[in-house]
């Protein structure tokens, strides 16, 4: 009994799969025999109603990996699936399946879009290991066709705002060759949700991918007008690296070069070796910051923020080089009022040695009441105007100028002042441009 019912499970078996085996011939087969159908008689040089109506291609684009941005070249790289879709009703079949899943072999003998991206530089379709092409035929007619593209487009830049930048870069594709009256594109899943940018798929590192906006236009040529696809893909630059690299280390230059005003005037070595440094470094500065940038013609905001921080570097030089011009003068001024107030103590010390000593009248002995004179009143004067002193010293300069005590308040604030101003200007205001409907 047992192998009785052993020998009928397998007879069952057997006829199940013989069944599954013939159905999938009978359905290869069908399949095989429809697509000889389409294909028999079918012109692919010709679009779906031509000669009639207008062809309406929609399409839709999923973002797999965008960036990176090139500040230097205007441009940015992209990595999609791009997807299209249209009616053939040539192309319309009964059969056993609703769905004909074609390989891309298929693709060449159906008509396709003549889809180019008009403001791209370089485009790559990618075809390992094979051609990365997926086709799709529906009962009705409906054809999708997706492709997985690399796109390196221009973006137009206006680095005025620079490095607290924002930017829209254009993506424009339709057909090479049919005008609008020929070929129409659509958004396939409306102006909301047919370009899909996940977040895992960016991979920028100066940029934030803040949104899109989608839109439709239709551009004239000599030729004629032809329907164009836009989507902007809109750029916040990124501040951390700039204030790191760049704003921070200008303004500690600033700084260092305003700590000069508190070293003493009579310092000329220190004080010279400390503003010529600052601004030698500032110069440096500068010139690195503009290397990661196009050479514009125009100042961006980096570019004032270091004009005016050189300004304040190469002012604290200048008012050192002030310092040393006045306090040059005033010494100038008291050695000539010293020589002459000795002038007249030698001559009324001369005057007084003529009525007590009139019996010495020769030449040696008027020689010997100068010197007198001079010794006299020699110990009575300040030791930096005693003999033997190199580099006279006057007390009157010892301190403090004043122009380094109004410096020591008016630079930081007046510095501190232009900071609010200037960040406050930059960080308030929306620099992201408005795209272009």
């Amino acid at each position: 009994m047992a192998v009785a019912s052993l020998t009928l499970v397998a007879f069952l078996c057997w006829i199940s799969v013989a069944n599954v085996q013939g159905s999938e011939k009978i359905d290869s087969d069908n399949i095989t025999r429809i697509l000889d159908r389409l294909l028999d008689g079918y012109d692919n040089r010709l679009r779906p109603g031509s000669g009639g109506g207008i062809t309406e291609v929609k399409t839709d684009i999923f973002v797999t990996s965008f960036g990176p941005v090139s500040d230097v070249e205007m441009e940015y790289t992209m990595d999609m699936f791009f997807r299209q879709m249209w009616v053939d009703e040539r192309l319309k079949f009964d059969g056993p399946t609703e769905i004909l899943r074609l390989n891309n072999k298929m693709v060449e003998k159906i008509w396709t879009p003549d889809t180019f991206f008009r403001n791209s530089r370089k485009s790559i379709s990618h075809n390992m290991t094979t051609p990365n092409k997926l086709f799709r035929i529906m009962q009705n007619g409906t054809v999708l066709y997706t492709m997985r593209l690399t796109i390196n487009a221009e973006c137009p830049m206006n680095l005025m705002d620079f490095p607290m930048d924002g930017h829209s870069c254009p993506l424009r594709f339709g057909s090479y060759g049919f005008t609008s009256s020929e070929i129409r594109f659509t958004w396939r899943k409306g102006l909301k949700s047919s370009v899909d940018c996940p977040k895992e798929s960016i991979s920028l590192l100066q940029y934030d991918l803040v949104g899109q906006t989608l839109s439709s236009e239709t551009v004239k040529s000599n030729t004629g007008h032809y329907s164009v696809q836009v989507v902007h893909f809109h750029l916040q630059r990124k501040l951390g690296y700039y204030l790191i690299q760049t704003y921070i280390p200008l303004i500690m230059i600033v700084v260092l070069s305003q700590v000069s005003f508190w070293i003493n005037k009579e310092s000329v070595p220190a004080r010279t070796v400390a503003g010529i440094t600052t601004v030698l470094t500032m110069t440096t500065l500068s010139i690195s910051a503009r290397q990661s940038l196009p050479k514009v013609s125009y100042a961006t905001a980096m570019d004032w923020f270091i004009a005016v921080c050189f300004a304040f570097v190469a002012s604290a030089l200048v008012e050192f080089a002030a310092v040393n011009y006045f306090a040059t003068l005033q010494a100038n001024r008291l050695k000539k009022e010293k020589a002459r107030q000795d002038k007249l103590e030698v001559l009324a010390a001369g005057s007084e040695d003529d009525d007590t000593i009139s019996s010495d009248s020769s030449p040696q002995g008027g020689l010997k009441r100068r010197n007198h004179s001079v010794s006299y009143s020699e110990p009575h004067l300040p030791i930096f105007l005693q003999q033997g002193s190199a580099f006279p010293q006057f007390p009157q300069l010892a301190g403090t100028s004043q122009i380094d005590v109004y410096a020591r308040v008016l630079f930081p604030l007046t510095f501190a002042l232009f900071n609010l101003v200037y960040w406050y200007i930059y960080l308030a205001n929306d620099t992201m441009p408005t795209a272009r409907e």
